[in-house]
């Protein structure tokens, strides 16, 4: 009898729990069921750069390329008839890579609370007398080329069509089909039925914009010749991609100079509470106060170089958009009477004078101290208030004694910053004159294709950058280290980025070709990555 209750007490439970199964509880949401609209995700493949790759950091290694955007999209794809998505993995967690046995790049950034600044991983876990694992993947090593993922790391636009660009680039010369191989021909050969084309122009741009502007990195201009033009090449790359009818999206350039990269250094670091800079502050504004009246003399006395003994002060940089007044400054040095004095003061003889009067004309021929139009690149933040030794040599070298080709050497305050460390006002505005002429293109080939989606990574970027983008709860915004978007290379993005950049694509893909992954709940979660790599990882 007890065995024959228990039986109908199951029962009953069973039928009250599926009756409670059926009924829509209030204020539930039912999300829809998610369909793939007109696109075709069967086999997706991924064309980019260094952010298609994963790339954060400093570096590409397994943990940033699981968490790369065209991986975490193809999560998604998989949901509705997404193939396998393969990727060009790295052998480690070092960040590095080996080109015949030497590093092509170093150690990937890491940062910890205790040590001022993100530093490589090598000297982070050195200092914590922990072990330093090896970098063991080899650009040599060639992996073959059958992957989804062509994101390219350091890829300008015109790279992709470039045969041959294996020999150029570590990171395509390990996947490369051939040495003679194109990034476009290799991506093509996987025969994708969906494709995206991500921040093409964004390298286009930011090795100008890295090198300061210097003229070691130009800038790919709109229109070219021999089709290296950034028209040619973008309007060739869709045209390819989408031959066989395959459906993508494509991206526009994000206005590189809102990355931490360039705003994180301020124009006036120098403080004078720092027991390195203060107590010398009276010598130095006394030895600028000779140069400035030459300044005065010459009708630029904006050029004057004046440090505070209470404020922050600008550090003294050289502007190549100034005219040169080095032969000037020399001339009206030479021609005064009390310049020798002045050079004693050095404990230099006074037959020294001409020698000091073309020195420091062209020191500060075409120099000013900084404002606040001016951008420093990340790198900057390591080398104001250090000593070049190379100027060190130099003036030794003219017969100055070292103690004082020593105290004319200080990075950003006697000697002034060079061109590669600053991004002037003038060189800031051929980045975005650059970006924006790409842009009208990107727009125009997608306006003009209905196979193409395009994610506006110009806005999202430009948001973050101001207010900072809501994800989940997060507010992820541009501030180095702490921001959650941008990773400690000021450039490439975090995990947790890369997944919004994800739901971005789904968004405009959504908006395209009808699918509905935002509105179905198939989306990318913040919580799910991460927005920093533990120095551990190995």
């Amino acid at each position: 009898m007890n065995i024959r209750y228990i039986y109908l007490f199951v029962l009953a439970f069973v039928f009250f729990a599926c009756d409670e199964d059926d009924k829509i509880l209030p204020g539930a949401v039912i999300l829809p069921e998610l369909t793939a609209g007109s696109a075709d995700f069967s086999n997706y493949v991924a064309v980019g750069a260094s952010f298609t790759s994963g790339f954060t950091d400093g570096g590409l290694f397994i943990a940033s390329q699981e968490n790369s955007f065209p991986n975490i999209l193809s999560k998604e794809f998989a949901k509705i008839g997404g193939g396998t998505f393969t990727q060009p993995l790295m052998n480690d967690n070092t960040g590095g890579i080996l080109v015949g046995g030497n590093v092509a790049r170093g150690y990937r950034l890491t940062f910890n609370s205790n040590i001022p600044g993100p530093q490589p991983l090598d000297a982070f876990l050195t200092g914590l007398g922990a072990p330093v694992p090896p970098i063991t993947t080899e650009a040599g090593v060639n992996i073959g080329s059958d992957f989804n993922n062509f994101g390219i790391p350091g890829a300008k636009s015109w790279h992709l069509v470039l045969p041959g660009y294996a020999s150029l680039n570590p990171y395509y010369a390990r996947m490369a089909s051939a040495p003679t191989a194109t990034v476009l021909a290799d991506a093509m050969s996987q025969n994708p039925t969906f494709f995206t084309l991500s921040e093409i122009g964004g390298n286009d741009v930011l090795g100008y914009a890295t090198s300061g502007g210097d003229g070691s990195n130009s800038i790919t201009p709109s229109a070219g010749d021999a089709g290296v033009g950034f028209d040619e090449t973008f309007n060739a790359l869709v045209a390819t991609l989408t031959s066989e009818g395959a459906k993508g999206a494509v991206t526009n350039v994000p206005y590189i100079t809102d990355l931490p990269h360039f705003t994180t250094v301020p124009y006036n670091p120098l403080d004078p509470t720092n027991p390195d800079f203060g107590p010398e502050i009276p010598t130095l504004n006394g030895i600028f106060g000779q140069l400035n009246q030459v300044y005065a003399f010459l009708n630029v006395p904006e050029r004057s170089i004046v440090f505070s003994t209470t404020e922050a002060s600008a550090v003294v940089i050289k502007d190549e958009t100034l005219a040169d007044l080095s032969v000037q400054i020399a001339t009206v040095l030479n021609n005064s009477p009390a310049f020798p004095t002045f050079v004693q003061s050095f404990g230099l003889p006074a037959e020294a004078a001409p020698l000091v009067a073309d020195l420091l004309g062209l020191t500060y021929g075409q120099t000013r101290q900084a404002t606040e139009g001016d951008l420093f690149v990340l790198p900057s933040s390591a080398i104001i208030g250090t000593v070049n030794e190379d100027n060190v040599q130099a003036l030794v070298a003219q017969t100055l004694p070292l103690a004082l080709a020593g105290q004319f050497s200080v990075e950003g305050i006697t000697l002034p910053l060079a061109d590669k460390w600053v991004l002037l006002p003038s060189e800031q505005a051929e980045i975005k004159m650059a970006t924006d002429a790409y842009n009208v293109t990107i727009a125009a080939v997608a306006s003009s294709n209905d196979n193409i989606a395009l994610v506006d990574l110009n806005s999202i970027l430009s948001e973050t950058a101001s207010t900072g983008i809501n994800f989940d709860g997060f507010n992820l915004n541009a501030d180095l280290v702490t921001g959650g978007a941008i990773g400690l290379d000021g450039i490439h993005l975090t995990a947790r980025g890369y997944a919004l950049m994800a739901n971005k694509f789904l968004e405009a893909i959504d908006n395209a070709f009808g699918s509905n992954f935002i509105e179905s709940g198939n989306v990318a979660k913040a919580n799910d990555y991460p927005t920093n790599y533990s120095p551990t990882l190995q």
